[in-house]
């Protein structure tokens, strides 16, 4: 008698991946988690990390926290860097030969320089905790070299800083920056006028920012933005960037913004597994590696491989293509994780998957903020208030919500962010 259990690998602990664990938990089946991190990354406040509000540690759940008890799930530290689908196994960096059954990849994407990759070194996005760490070296050391520089023109360099990409994370990592330079750090140096001698500049290509949210409050975002002291260029693209100067392009005449910290906010790309499922198992990918899937996330020729979250270009019944968004994640992992657990129990009927649009919230910066739920649209104090209750509902662990909870109280009333530290490379 074979008493094998029914085997599913999980590649990737982002949104999509931990839902879909979530789902098999206590389960018949056997669940193999692989993830290069041993935690699980609140990825949409990292810009908060990388201006100093919070710490890493308060929007990371280590994996083996939330899985290490449970029996049938297995957590794996390694990297996925390999696939034989008439075999069924996954290969690993550590040369482990992994067997499924169901194979589910969640491996997200990373930034997207369009082309440009020289430009990185210059211009660090904001996808992992490294590149936070990185994005707060540049903003800080920036500061202190200001106020050690004597020569006028590198100084007003070093106290210029753009953002490329007027999205959320372009516009609150702005809304954030605006916060420290001229309201947490005025009157911390004393040979530099913070308040007064720093620039901000959000760039986005095209006419508005939030482009994704309802107009009106784009326009809002707009205004909000000005009044914080940030230049909003929009219909701006940017052509060139350099370690001292960002250029761009707008309405046909080329313009040059001197800085030394720019930052990367806009575009992304499919993780490296968007081509080894196009070459391995002849799955199609769009212009940025993300893996076109059928109506229940599996790819073409193989019905027990399935692609959810930001790698995934999934079209619903309106032909429209669902949004890479941590809801829209956490919605395909549950899904899928749910059809595989209803084969193995011998129902193959088929529901196909609704998305279920939860609407856009970002934030601008302290009592700003504007909320798109559809149904209902925000702004100002009452949408900041939901977009800090969303956020905290979505942490991951209780310590992480009390922590970070703690945190904002705190920064609200003092307006000191505390979590400063620079790490030299």
């Amino acid at each position: 008698m074979n008493t094998k259990k029914h085997h599913v690998v999980v590649i990737g602990a982002g949104f999509g991946g931990l839902y879909a664990v979530k789902q098999f938990i206590n389960s018949d089946i056997d669940v193999t988690l692989i993830d290069r991190r041993n935690f699980h990354l609140f990825q949409p406040l990292l810009y908060q990390v990388a201006t100093g509000t919070i710490s890493a540690p308060d929007i990371s759940a280590p994996i083996r926290s939330i899985f290490g008890d449970k029996k049938n799930i297995t957590v794996r530290l390694d990297i996925a860097n390999g696939i034989d689908p008439y075999n069924r196994y996954v290969q690993t960096r550590n040369h482990a030969r992994i067997r499924y059954d169901d194979l589910i990849v969640a491996t997200g994407v990373s930034h997207h320089y369009f082309g440009n990759d020289e430009w990185e070194k210059h211009a660090p996005g904001l996808k992992s905790v490294e590149d936070a760490f990185e994005m707060r070296r540049k903003i800080f050391t920036a500061f202190e070299q200001a106020e050690n520089e004597t020569d006028p023109l590198r100084r007003k360099q070093l106290l210029t800083f753009v953002i490329i990409g007027g999205g959320p994370t372009g516009v609150e990592l702005a809304g954030a920056l605006a916060d420290l330079a001229f309201k947490t750090l005025d009157g911390h140096f004393h040979n530099i006028n913070t308040k007064k001698e720093c620039e901000i500049y959000l760039i986005e290509a095209l006419p508005n920012v939030l482009p994704t949210f309802d107009n009106k409050l784009s326009q809002i975002t707009k205004k909000y933005l000005e009044r914080m002291g940030i230049k909003v260029l929009t219909d701006s693209r940017v052509i060139e960037i350099t370690s001292d100067t960002v250029a761009f392009e707008k309405n046909k005449e080329k313009q040059v913004i001197e800085t030394k910290t720019t930052l990367w906010g806009a575009g992304v790309k499919a993780s490296a597994w968007g081509m080894i499922l196009s070459e391995a198992a002849d799955a199609q990918v769009d212009r940025v590696g993300r893996v076109l899937v059928k109506k229940d996330f599996s790819i073409p020729n193989y019905n027990n491989i399935f692609v959810i979250g930001d790698l995934a270009r999934f079209q619903d019944s309106k032909n429209e293509f669902i949004p890479g968004v941590a809801p829209a994640a956490m919605q395909a992992g549950e899904y899928v994780a749910k059809l595989i657990k209803n084969r193995v129990n011998g129902d193959d009927s088929f529901k196909e998957f609704e998305y279920k649009d939860k609407g856009n919230l970002a934030v601008i910066g302290r009592n700003r903020a504007v909320a798109d739920l559809g149904f209902y649209k925000a702004q100002g104090f009452v949408a900041w208030l939901l977009w800090l209750f969303v956020h905290i509902c979505f942490l991951i662990g209780f310590d992480n919500k009390v922590s970070v909870l703690i945190k904002w109280a705190l920064n609200y009333f003092n307006q000191d962010k505390g979590t400063r530290l620079i790490f030299v490379k």
